[in-house]
């Protein structure tokens, strides 16, 4: 009798997490008054003073507790992972990123338009808020938040910024954060490596790299992955930066140089990427040669170009999304409203190229252009890739 009034006498301890079942599976019928818990399983069972003793005298951990002082807590999955720029360039090798995008063009993920807004700066040029959400159903749930401010240049910062959140399709509860540059990088350019797989002929070898920021290396590497690239050219409004990217890329077996001449670098190339800022054209059409393969990534917006009406007119046109590029993207928006592009002749986007829908690539010779503005299914299955490997 001693024992049980002193186990009454008990003072209350701070709150534990419990379990909305007991281990019989059955929801426990709350009253006031003491409690038996379990302390590795959680809640056991509503107790008596007599069967807690009981209990205690059999040698199972146990705690007392008041049930007014109950509250539940969801099954810990452990604290939100921080995921470094490091850590995902080591965790997405081109070759497996590729392969993971292909899939994922073929599966149903769920991609609403992204949200897209101006944001004005002080210094008077306007910068960009993305906001791109998608879910795979009982998987994973992500969004990117994203800035690009165009001045970062002269401050000496990235033009593109942002970080992505992964989600658990299942609770809804953060899994990771990962860094949004080099996920974005990364991903972006997976995805031309992934149309030139279908849009490039097998031989090409010669690279014209139009651009010099961040984007511009991972372009090159990643094209390199899915083609025997060999020879690389690279060209930037400033030199020096041409020149310092070109050093750090070039070895003995994979040569890279910068040039000065764009036209006469764009007329040997056998793939010419672009990745810039420009609202004015930099590649004219009538420098294209027969069997090139035009890799447009770097104009988001309506007002931006890299290319001319003439490049549009003799190339066979894909782009990575119809809703995205149609929308979004100068070098397909323009064309549309000049009537120079009618949305029938945009051959086909990656959805079609990677489930066989549409071909690509029909015979040598041939132009091709692809246009990409990005998707959310990129970045989803690039951060689903991430976390299974850090």
């Amino acid at each position: 009798m001693r024992d049980i009034v002193k186990a009454f006498r008990r003072p209350p301890i701070r709150p534990l997490p419990v379990r909305p079942r007991d281990r019989n599976g059955g929801f426990p019928r709350l009253s006031d008054g003491p409690m038996l818990l379990d302390g590795a399983q959680g809640l056991r069972c509503l107790a008596s003073p007599r069967h807690a003793l009981l209990a205690e005298n059999l040698g199972k951990p146990s705690l007392w507790v008041n049930i007014k002082d109950l509250w539940y807590k969801a099954p810990d999955r452990g604290p939100m992972r921080i995921v470094s720029a490091a850590d995902v360039e080591a965790a997405l090798d081109f070759e497996s990123l590729v392969e993971r995008l292909r899939q994922a063009f073929r599966r149903d993920i769920v991609v609403p338009l992204r949200h897209h807004h101006t944001v004005e700066t002080p210094d008077g040029v306007d910068a960009t808020l993305l906001l791109m959400p998608a879910w795979q159903t009982g998987r994973h749930i992500g969004i990117k938040m994203v800035t690009i401010f165009p001045g970062n240049a002269e401050r000496g910062l990235p033009a593109v910024m942002g970080a992505y959140l992964l989600l658990d399709g299942e609770t809804g509860s953060p899994l990771a954060m990962i860094d949004g540059p080099m996920l974005t990088a990364r991903r972006t350019a997976a995805a031309s490596a992934l149309a030139a797989s279908y849009l490039a002929r097998p031989d090409c070898e010669r690279l014209l790299m139009v651009g010099t920021g961040t984007l511009a290396p991972q372009l090159i590497l990643a094209h390199a992955a899915v083609r025997p690239i060999r020879n690389v050219l690279v060209w930037g409004r400033t030199e020096d930066k041409a020149a310092k990217l070109a050093k750090r890329l070039n070895r003995s077996d994979f040569r890279v140089q910068h040039t000065t001449d764009l036209e006469d670098a764009a007329r040997g190339a056998h793939i010419i990427s672009c990745a810039t800022l420009s609202v004015e054209p930099l590649i004219a059409g009538e420098w294209l040669q027969n069997g090139q393969h035009l890799d447009l990534v770097g104009g988001f917006r309506p007002d931006m170009r890299e290319t001319d009406d003439m490049a549009i007119r003799r190339a066979r046109v894909f782009v990575d999304t119809r809703a995205g590029a149609c929308t979004e993207a100068g070098d397909i928006v323009q064309p549309l409203e000049s009537g120079v592009l009618d949305p029938d002749d945009i051959a086909a986007d990656l959805f079609e190229l990677t489930r066989g829908e549409r071909a690509g690539r029909r015979f040598y010779d041939q132009i091709t252009l692809f246009k990409s503005v990005g998707t959310a299914i990129e970045d989803l299955a690039a951060a689903q890739l991430t976390v299974e490997r850090v």
